[in-house]
């Protein structure tokens, strides 16, 4: 009786109550968690209303006239017209203030458009905030988490969430992984996206059938956003000229103009695109040009010491079979203690890091190092099935971080972490640092500064609403609004997934100037590549309605094709000229010069190997002249004397390919019977792999004596040595020679044979970068430079630069 009157107790009553009230509350919190999703109606059926911005030429009008007459100035202008910019232009023209925006490149064309795509909180911060006790590191944290959240609800369309596995190879690192992204979503609270959870190994290697088994104990997932971060900056830059905003890319500040008491009042614009110069009036300006900050704060006092400390993060793209279409991948732990993203974006497969020290600069590139250093990492989680080979690079980039220093602290204090706002003597606002996640945050606290150093009080109409004002393209968007694209325009699937994703509901625009493609199937939607989903009209709706003025806004910025491969933005660069060339009535003279910088910005900035652009369409050389004259060869001329001439040089080009082919099938059709199927190799390479083998096996067997083996073979050791005498083969590295040896299964021989060797140096052409033609070597060597290289012979895997 006793133990009955313990159980049916008050007290026990009450812990089972509360228990159960517990349980079902933390139920109904888990079933309702995740991101909200904007909700289906039949109204999402049907297109939103129509909406043309201002043309740019209405946009400088409104410029030029803030300088010549006093009631047109402007309340602000902002300068830099990346993520921070953008958003700034949009709060502050949100709250009712009149703003202007000027960038001297084009909108998202430095830092903005080069991220790691992620919307993220932090996972590596919060490890350094709690074992290194750094409360600006936890605030950053915190922040970002906030901040995430709003993201996704904001632009819902550009953003989602995506799982992130950390593999696990010791079994002490599962409680500490999973304690870590637990505390990851506890700080996130209620704007958590979903909770993390451990993976058996079974179930990793089941998710993650490209992942390394040896070793595997299991793996932690946590989740976090993802984002097309250009497109999310045009919908932001579009968003703000919605709320009145006048914006101008292609324009350049020159001059900062000052009153008596040495503040500002206005600043020298000049439109880099023709020349013309003017002065714009604004009560305030705002610095927001990231890794340039310097620039404008030289010109505001040429006194003023530098404070950004840039980082860079270099970034290369790989074939969608490289990683899971929805599950991403984070190295904690890189040979050199920095952090790796492997992630899926945009149907490829993106691998990188940040934090390596650069200098500012304005188009930064991925170095040769740095590339082979991705692959290696890559390379050490990966399953030994898989080659991890140089030519399956897409396409590879770098941007730079702003870290700066605030100079207004003591030279002793480090690098802000988060971001800074600085206000000079003259009144320039500087806001700088930070990342892409916490844009809005960063832009408020910006707009506030502004709004209280310029007096603007009377002007705004209300507070802060970029927490919950939605960016264009997302009023009329839902997941399913594909369908309806599909049903109305008879897109492919994946064309039509792709405008819902990228353009919201702006897609309907999109697909009202695409022209029927004259097939059964698909009716509307000509393709740019037949790789990937941009299509034509694409390319109107940028250039009509986003303010693109370059065929490099367009494969870099509103589509984002030179990011997902180099080569397939080069040929679909002909096609973009002729379109642009339609709506921008573009003389030959301007259409050349695009085709060049278009090319020269593939090679430069986006690691297009130079030699695809030279020996495309059966030619020679390394200038890239070549290339620009292939790509000229494809656009369409425009007017008689430009057809009359294509076709002179058409009938020149045939000539000369004919006797060309003729010549070439003399000279190789010997070399190319000897060499079998051994396709990997040019002409006269495997002549010149030939010498340099005997030349070293022969004095291995003087050096074995009378006794020895004289059957041709040279030790395992000297391989590194020995294919450092072939032009092209100088810079492999012992990584990537014991990474082929053991693709070989050559790792425990002592010895090679000829056929060995020759297997070893196949292997070292797939995972290094392009060896050049053998020159002075063998007798049917071509006199080729060692600059001269030639593209690394691939599968079908998309083509690698």
């Amino acid at each position: 009786m006793a133990v009955l009157r313990r159980l049916f107790s008050r007290r026990t009553l009450a812990y089972a109550t509360g228990g159960t009230a517990l349980a079902t509350g933390s139920f109904y919190w888990y079933l309702n968690s995740g991101p909200a999703y904007p909700s289906s109606t039949k109204e999402k059926r049907r297109p939103p209303p129509p909406w043309t911005p201002p043309s740019r030429t209405e946009m400088l009008t409104a410029l030029r006239k803030s300088g010549e007459h006093p009631e047109d100035e402007f309340d602000l202008l902002i300068v830099g017209g990346g993520a921070t910019g953008a958003g700034v232009a949009v709060d502050a023209a949100s709250r009712g203030l009149k703003v202007a925006l000027v960038d001297r490149d084009d909108f998202a064309a430095g830092t903005s458009s080069k991220s790691t795509k992620l919307v993220h909180g932090g996972v590596r911060y919060l490890q350094k905030a709690v074992f290194e006790l750094d409360y600006d590191q936890y605030k950053l944290v915190r922040e970002a988490l906030h901040e995430r959240r709003i993201f996704l609800q904001t632009a819902p369309y550009l953003s989602n969430m995506l799982p992130i596995m950390l593999p696990v190879y010791k079994y002490w690192q599962v409680p500490y992984y999973l304690a870590g992204c637990k505390l990851y979503d506890v700080l996130a609270g209620k704007e958590n996206m979903e909770t993390s959870y451990v993976m058996s190994k079974g179930k990793a290697l089941e998710t993650f059938p490209m992942l390394k088994s040896d070793g595997l104990v299991g793996a932690v997932v946590y989740y976090d956003g993802q984002h097309n971060d250009s497109r999310m900056n045009i919908a932001l830059m579009m968003s703000a000229v919605k709320h009145g905003a006048t914006v101008a890319n292609y324009c350049e500040v020159t001059h900062l103009h000052k009153d008596s008491d040495g503040k500002l009042t206005g600043a020298s614009v000049r439109d880099n695109l023709t020349g013309k110069e003017w002065n714009v009036g604004a009560k305030g300006i705002i610095n927001a040009t990231g890794p340039f900050t310097d620039t404008l704060l030289t010109l505001d006092n040429p006194s003023h010491k530098p404070i950004v400390q840039p980082s860079s993060g270099i970034h290369i793209t790989l074939p969608n079979y490289y990683s899971p279409r929805k599950m991403g991948l984070l190295d904690p732990s890189t040979s050199d203690g920095r952090v790796i993203f492997f992630l899926p974006w945009q149907g490829n497969t993106i691998a990188g890091t940040t934090d390596s020290p650069a200098s500012v600069e304005r188009s930064p590139h991925a170095s040769e190092e740095d590339i082979r250093w991705v692959l290696e990492e890559v390379r050490s989680y990966l399953a030994p099935d898989i080659k991890v080979r140089r030519g399956d690079v897409l396409s590879a980039w770098s941007g730079l971080r702003p870290l700066v220093r605030n100079p207004g602290a003591s030279s002793t204090e480090g690098l802000v972490r988060n971001h800074m706002i600085h206000v000079s003597e003259s009144g320039l606002v500087t806001i700088a640092g930070g990342k892409w996640t916490t844009y809005r945050a960063m832009a408020e606290e910006t707009v506030d500064k502004a709004v209280e150093v310029f007096g603007l009080g009377e002007k705004v109409r209300s507070g802060c609403v970029t927490e919950s004002l939605k960016l264009v393209g997302s009023d009329g968007w839902s997941r399913n609004m594909f369908i309806g694209l599909i049903q109305t325009y008879g897109l492919e699937s994946d064309v039509a997934k792709h405008l819902s994703d990228n353009y919201g509901d702006r897609a309907w625009t999109v697909c009202g100037l695409a022209e029927p493609t004259g097939e059964n199937w698909p009716l509307h939607g000509k393709r740019l590549s037949p790789q990937y989903p941009f299509i034509e009209a694409e390319v109107r709706y940028v250039t009509k309605h986003e303010y693109a003025l370059t065929a490099i806004d367009i494969l870099a910025r509103r589509t984002r094709l030179s990011f997902l491969n180099a080569r397939a933005a080069l040929d679909a660069l002909p096609r973009i000229i002729d379109i642009m060339s339609e709506e921008l009535n573009w003389s030959r003279t301007e259409r050349n010069n695009q085709i060049r910088e278009a090319v020269e910005f593939l090679v430069g900035s986006m690691g297009l190997d130079q030699g695809y652009v030279s020996d495309a369409g059966g030619r020679s050389g390394h200038d890239v002249g070549l290339g620009v004259r292939r790509v000229k060869e494809r656009v369409q001329p425009r007017g008689w004397v430009e057809r009359s001439e294509r076709g002179v040089w058409w009938a020149w080009g045939s000539v000369s390919r004919v006797v060309g082919a003729i010549m070439a099938g003399k000279a190789g059709v010997g070399e190319r019977g000897r060499v079998l199927g051994r396709a990997k190799f040019e002409v006269g390479e495997v002549g010149g792999l030939k010498s340099v083998f005997d030349k070293h096996a022969v004095s291995a067997k003087s050096a074995a004596g009378a006794g020895g083996d004289t059957k041709g073979k040279i030790d395992k050791g000297e391989v590194l040595e020995i294919v450092k005498y072939v032009p092209g083969y100088e810079e492999v590295t012992r990584k990537e020679l014991e990474y082929v040896l053991e693709e070989a299964g050559f790792m425990e021989r002592e010895e090679l044979d000829w056929e060995e060797f020759l297997e070893v140096c196949g292997g070292l052409r797939e995972v290094i970068v392009s060896p050049a033609e053998v020159h002075g070597v063998g007798a049917n060597a071509s006199a080729k430079t060692k600059s001269e290289r030639r593209v690394i012979p691939v599968e079908k895997s998309g083509g690698g630069v």
